[in-house]
């Protein structure tokens, strides 16, 4: 009787918890196909008026094609970062090695508003221009700690009897990471990669400190709802950054699932 209440409250929680994450998505995406402009509840009608003015809108466009240049700019600045910081973090013993590994997760768990505070301060000091480089160097603060993690806790969870079998065959340093080691953290690559766009692609505080004059997507949507006359679209928008965001987010956790090598150990 006392496991049926435990699983029966539990399970009454966790709907609550997911209702109260996901009822206020689910009414931007009704209010995105709402054939009136105002929105009020119930909606008028269903429509997919407004998805076209907002994909023809120019300053959309411009705004979507530079978010989408900064993210994945900084995703590859944060596989390659992300991937030698834990390959050097995992692999060797030194002084200050958990100091180290703090220091890379320390900005994904920093308020956005400072991180973009201290990036402004110090383009502002060195006469940094700002435009899209400084979108993708703030960017790429948090994108580095997600590929970081993900990597670094793939190479804890890797058996380290298959590296030193392949150095016992004969195969070097070169061949060991090629055959052995890449095979391996492929997937934890990816899925860090996949989730370090995601994010990039809907970050605003950062971007808001680093962007200049350049207009990205969450700036634009921002803007926007300030005006109010396009909050239609505004919402068209969002469901449609809604999609593009959720696609990394569940190839990344289908990603993230064990191999059957891992499962092993």
């Amino acid at each position: 009787m006392e496991r049926r209440a435990t699983r029966l409250t539990l399970g009454i929680f966790t709907g609550l918890v997911i209702a109260f994450l996901w009822i206020p998505i689910v009414l931007i995406v009704l209010y995105a196909f709402n054939s009136s402009n105002v929105q009020s509840w119930p909606i008028a009608g269903l429509s997919t008026k407004w998805f076209m003015p907002a994909i023809h809108d120019r300053d959309f466009q411009q705004a979507l094609w530079l978010s989408l240049k900064a993210g994945a700019l900084a995703t590859g600045i944060a596989i390659v970062l992300g991937s030698m910081a834990a390959f050097g973090v995992h692999r060797f013993r030194f002084f200050g090695r958990e100091s180290v590994s703090f220091l890379f997760v320390l900005p994904i768990a920093l308020p956005g508003i400072i991180t973009g505070m201290a990036l402004n301060s110090f383009f502002v000091f060195w006469h940094v221009n700002f435009g899209l480089w400084t979108v993708v160097v703030g960017h790429a603060t948090f994108c580095v700690v997600t590929v970081y993690n993900n990597v670094l806790a793939r190479l804890r969870r890797t058996p380290t009897s298959l590296v030193e079998a392949s150095m016992d065959l004969g195969a070097d340093g070169l061949q060991t990471f090629r055959y052995v080691t890449f095979p391996a953290i492929s997937t934890a690559l990816i899925s860090g990669a996949l989730l370090a766009f995601a994010l990039s692609f809907d970050e605003v505080i950062v971007t808001t400190f680093t962007a200049g004059a350049q207009n990205t997507l969450p700036l634009w949507i921002f803007g926007n709802i300030r005006l109010g006359q396009t909050l239609p679209e505004v919402n068209a928008v969002v469901v449609l950054v809604l999609a593009v965001t959720i696609i990394p987010v569940v190839l990344a956790q289908r990603l993230t699932r064990e191999s059957g090598l891992l499962r092993t150990e």
